[in-house]
């Protein structure tokens, strides 16, 4: 993908209330880290609700351009939304430098159909969506496709079976696993025991013993 650049700004003020009056102007208020240190900056809004839908969540390096004609390299670490109203409330960058190497995670997509499920009926039961990496800014890849057609019934990925690109380093332990395909177990019909039909008990009639009780006639 071709590098994306956001015009940014610096800003000075803080807090709830100068964060509102940004968002009021079509700005988003951010900060970027680096090192240790942050700065707060604000960014415009459309520009930047345009490259988060275009990365889709993926981790893509964007080229931030400040008025004096400097521009950062950065990463979305994170973004606030508001739980009602949906609309974007902060964001925050992290820095980086094409020259060092960084850690970042990367979602793992299965794709294809596995024969365990089209010949035995199986169900593909997903493990960890996501694995970390080092590596450095531009080679860290949007995601990572897994192919799983080849997946029987019982059988599984794993992290040791990815087939990255040169230059990556895995940090997530080999061992876990990605994706399986199981064999749902059959259940069993239960057969209720019969219900004895409730006997109502006998009544008992007091009286003399050997003594029929006789109705008086009136």
């Amino acid at each position: 993908m071709e590098r994306i650049t956001i015009n940014a700004r610096k800003r000075d003020s803080a807090g709830k209330g100068a964060a509102r009056s940004l968002r009021r102007n079509n700005s988003i208020p951010a900060v970027l880290y680096r090192e240790g240190k942050s700065v707060p900056i604000k960014l415009d809004k459309g520009e930047l609700i345009r490259f988060l839908h275009q990365t889709a969540g993926e981790q893509v390096v964007v080229n931030l351009a400040f008025p004096d004609g400097e521009s950062r390299l950065a990463l979305v670490k994170d973004y606030q939304v508001d739980p009602v109203k949906r609309e974007l409330l902060h964001t925050d960058f992290f820095e980086v430098s094409l020259q060092e190497a960084i850690k970042v995670v990367v979602a793992v997509h299965a794709v294809g159909e596995p024969i365990g499920i089209k010949r035995d009926g199986g169900i593909l039961q997903h493990g960890i969506a996501e694995i970390e990496v080092e590596c450095l800014p531009d080679q860290i890849p949007g995601h990572i496709d897994l192919d799983v057609s080849g997946l029987g019934a019982g059988q599984s990925v794993h992290v040791a079976d990815l087939k990255l690109a040169e230059g990556l380093k895995v940090l997530t332990p080999a061992g876990e696993v990605i994706a399986t395909v199981i064999i749902p177990a059959k259940v069993e019909e239960v057969v209720a025991a019969p219900v004895a039909e409730a006997v109502e008990p006998e009544v008992i009639k007091k009286g003399k013993p050997g003594e029929e009780s006789e109705e008086k006639e009136k």
